[in-house]
């Protein structure tokens, strides 16, 4: 951004050309992402229909993570200015999520919002090689007597007042306005859950990290692969969110292209700037680190496992306490176990005492918030009565579709001269074949649009996802999929009642379901392959497939 001048809708000569009246002037300090996105989540409900305040947004770019701020300013249409504009408009007030901010002289107030949960982490200080308390602001701020510091709990204000005495008398006790909107949205969980395309027997885990190299990301940057390597693709699935601070530093490109092998084997790689709280609120288990998501999630009754705390928190604070309070993961053991003993064990009050405190004045976040904005604006609150936490919106939908499975079936029969076939399927991009026995087998199962070809050609299974139309018939189908991939020993494509499955040999094997709805193209295949690796002929035999906790019965007959 250049340092152009604006002249609407503040400055001197703005009454020329502005259309609201503008009594007051609120400036939103722009300077990282994630400060900026902890105002714009606040502010429609702090001055809504109010054409007496005039907001603008006021960009500072002299922060390390400033990439993606003007990005998204422009997306919101935000009416935006150059820092040093700031001096000339001399505003009402100036609202901040971003504590290390240098206010030009004047006499007007500073509000300074938490962009996490209270006073917990040191961060670099850009203006020295020594550290810094994240979240308070200047001495020369306070001493003056501009700023206002908003806390979520009075342990905050004890803090501070400890370390800092400057800061006596500049703290108001506010609450959180990002917990009170989760909680708000915990009775949308299945909404969102089905906007992330997390099936009804599917557990969400949400991989929360922070950013620097003590975070999880930083600690363990193949966590996310690792358990998509190790639990089964029909009973988990697992989700990234990182601090804005992390692709803002490194880039989103260079996010992605580390995640690659992730993100092609199902993870969900949620956008810092929309989706993460749906994801914490919509997830069964949360592994995280010393950042604040972590501490919302223990807060929402959630399981949690930390798989990283970096030495920058603060001791005596309840972030602080999470690390001995909270189970760990031991990331160098086998995760689906420890996953599995968490929940089963979890008890959704067991973290409470850390939580109790870090939050205070449970919903009362915004009323509060907005008494405050209007009496250092200096004016009567509106007439609009003053709005309740709001549920998130749906988050936008995460493609996360596996075209490649390496499929393990263990097979028993069953006293009524069937077959029982247990199916676990785990994402080829980053799972690894294990070992055979006489009963359970392995195979890999590609869809016949799987982009990597080395897969395809590789697959003992072709798997087609169409269902067949009134004039193609499932024979002629299967001949033409078995002749384009010689590799592959079977293919299986889905009917409107069932689905058939082709071998090389030219049999092909209706497997229909003996109740409910039937099974995908993939579990028929792996009914189908059972059987001709236990020796039994495929045709007229019934199975009892179970993939996590769905059972059903098929009927193989050829």
């Amino acid at each position: 951004m250049s340092d152009r001048r604006i002249l609407v809708p503040v400055g001197p000569q703005a009454w020329r050309w502005r259309t609201f009246s503008g009594e007051r002037t609120l400036v939103v300090a722009a300077r990282t992402v994630t400060s900026l996105v902890r105002v714009l989540d606040v502010l429609p409900a702090v001055v809504p229909d109010d054409p007496r305040v005039a907001v603008v947004f006021a960009y500072d770019p002299s922060s390390a993570f400033n990439d993606g701020v003007l990005d998204l300013l422009r997306s919101l249409g935000c009416r935006t200015l150059p820092w040093s504009q700031l001096a000339e408009i001399q505003p009402d007030l100036l609202l901040s999520a971003s504590e290390n901010i240098g206010a030009p002289a004047g006499d007007f107030p500073l509000l300074i919002l938490p962009h996490g949960i209270g006073f917990q982490k040191f961060v670099p200080d850009s203006a020295s090689s020594s550290t810094r308390l994240s979240g308070l602001v200047a001495d020369e701020l306070l001493t003056a007597r501009r700023a206002w510091l908003a806390v979520s709990h009075p342990d905050q204000e004890r803090q501070l007042a400890a370390s800092h005495p400057s800061t006596v008398g500049r703290t108001v006790l506010v609450g959180d306005p990002v917990l009170d909107r989760l909680r708000a949205s915990r009775r949308w969980r299945e909404r969102y859950r089905s906007a992330l395309g997390i099936a009804g027997n599917q557990r969400l885990v949400v991989l929360s990290s922070t950013w620097g190299s003590g975070s999880l990301i930083g600690t363990h940057p193949d966590l996310p692969m690792e358990l998509l390597a190790q639990l089964p693709a029909d009973e988990f699935r697992v989700a990234l969110v990182l601090h804005p601070n992390v692709p803002s530093a490194h880039g989103s490109w260079q996010v992605r292209v580390l995640q690659q092998s992730a993100v092609d084997a199902g993870l969900l790689l949620v956008d810092p700037l929309d989706g993460w709280q749906q994801a914490l609120v919509a997830s069964d288990l949360v592994i995280g680190d010393h950042g604040s998501v972590t501490l919302y999630g223990a807060a929402l009754g959630k399981p949690v496992l930390l798989a990283a705390f970096g030495s920058e928190s603060v001791p005596g604070t309840a972030g602080s306490a999470l690390r001995e309070a909270a189970d760990w993961l031991e990331t160098s053991a086998p995760l689906r176990p420890r996953l599995e003993a968490a929940l089963a064990e979890h008890r959704p009050d067991r973290l409470t005492g850390i939580t109790d405190r870090a939050f205070a004045e449970p919903g009362m976040a915004l009323p509060r918030l907005r008494q405050l904005v209007y009496r250092l604006l200096g004016l009567g609150e509106p007439k609009v009565p003053t709005r309740g936490a709001q549920a998130f919106p749906l988050p936008p939908q995460i493609p996360a579709r596996v075209t490649s499975m390496l499929v393990a079936t263990t097979v028993a029969d069953t006293a009524d001269g069937g077959l029982r076939v247990d199916v676990e399927r785990f994402p080829a991009p980053v799972a690894k074949r294990g070992e055979e026995s006489g009963d359970r087998f392995w195979h890999l199962a590609s869809d016949v649009d799987e982009p990597d070809t080395e897969l395809s050609e590789s697959a003992s299974v072709l798997l087609c996802g169409d269902v067949l139309s009134g004039t193609d018939t499932g024979t002629a189908r299967i001949t033409t999929l078995l002749a384009d991939f010689p590799g592959a020993l079977l293919a299986a494509l889905p009917l409107e009642h069932g689905c058939l499955v082709g071998l090389r040999d030219g049999r092909v094997i209706a497997v229909d379901p003996m109740h409910g709805p039937p099974p995908d193209p993939g579990l028929a295949a792996a009914a189908v392959y059972a059987c001709l690796r236990t020796g039994r002929e495929p045709a007229d035999t019934v199975v009892t497939l179970r993939c996590g906790p769905q059972q059903r019965q098929v009927r193989l007959t050829g």
